[in-house]
């Protein structure tokens, strides 16, 4: 029914075409899913620093958050760490969202059709919306960290929708996120790095289909605009449980 591939890096995402989801598990597109969980106004996702500062000050009511190497940039509000955001410093407001791999990954996917954002948190949702709009291509682009280097909690989230697409089980999906925490997410349990990498990220991750909703990135006069969407669960015969296995 698709044609899907999994593509890789910024390089990956410059050769996406079709629906294109782009992938970046710590911790981009997770926080981005928790924010919409704490009832902002909108996301704007940026590539630059520069531009970030720009939108800040045109933008009434706007917080900025983002990193560079991991790091909250200085003059932001927050960093990328969704355990560290508090709900009333950000609902109702435009969040101005800049980081080293995800948001590149936006900016640089200049021949895909249309474009969404993908986590373990809304895994199922990415797949059902798919499934929904049932495009002939779709990738699946894992941004890794800095958009230079593989990560493994990316390549498992491509995997698992891919898996979803096709109808395949997804067996050991526990067992699978558990071997994060030493080999992908090994630094949210370092206790000399954790200012920046709180342990509790770690767990707000990998909290499999937390949410039922997905995130589309659309361009207007201003740039991009992330928006929430609500995606209506489609239920195999096994209730649809068979791909969390």
């Amino acid at each position: 029914m698709y044609d899907i591939d999994i593509l890789h890096l910024i390089e990956g995402a410059k050769e996406a075409q079709g629906l294109t989801v782009i992938i970046d598990v710590f911790r981009a597109f997770s926080l981005e899913c928790y924010l919409y969980d704490m009832d902002v106004e909108q996301i704007r996702p940026v590539g630059t620093i520069e531009e970030a500062f720009s939108l800040k000050h045109h933008i009434q009511n706007s917080v900025l958050i983002g990193e560079r190497h991991g790091k909250k940039y200085d003059g932001f509000d927050y960093g990328n760490s969704p355990s560290s955001i508090s709900k009333k410093d950000v609902t109702g407001k435009t969040i101005i969202h800049t980081t080293s791999a995800g948001t590149q990954g936006i900016v640089n996917a200049v021949h895909a059709s249309e474009i969404i954002t993908g986590s373990l948190v809304n895994a199922k949702a990415v797949a059902e919306y798919i499934i929904s709009r049932q495009p002939q291509v779709v990738s699946l682009v894992c941004m890794g960290n800095g958009g230079v280097r593989l990560a493994p909690e990316d390549e498992l989230c491509a995997e698992y929708i891919k898996s979803i697409l096709e109808g395949r089980e997804f067996l050991d999906m526990e067992r699978k996120i558990n071997r994060l925490k030493s080999n992908g997410g090994e630094h949210f349990f370092d206790k000399s790095s954790q200012s920046v990498f709180p342990e509790a990220d770690f767990y707000m991750c990998v909290k499999l289909n937390r949410f039922p909703f997905v995130i589309t990135v659309d361009k207007d006069e201003t740039g991009f605009v992330a928006s929430k969407k609500a995606v209506v669960k489609r239920l195999d015969k096994s209730g649809g449980k068979r791909h969390e296995k």
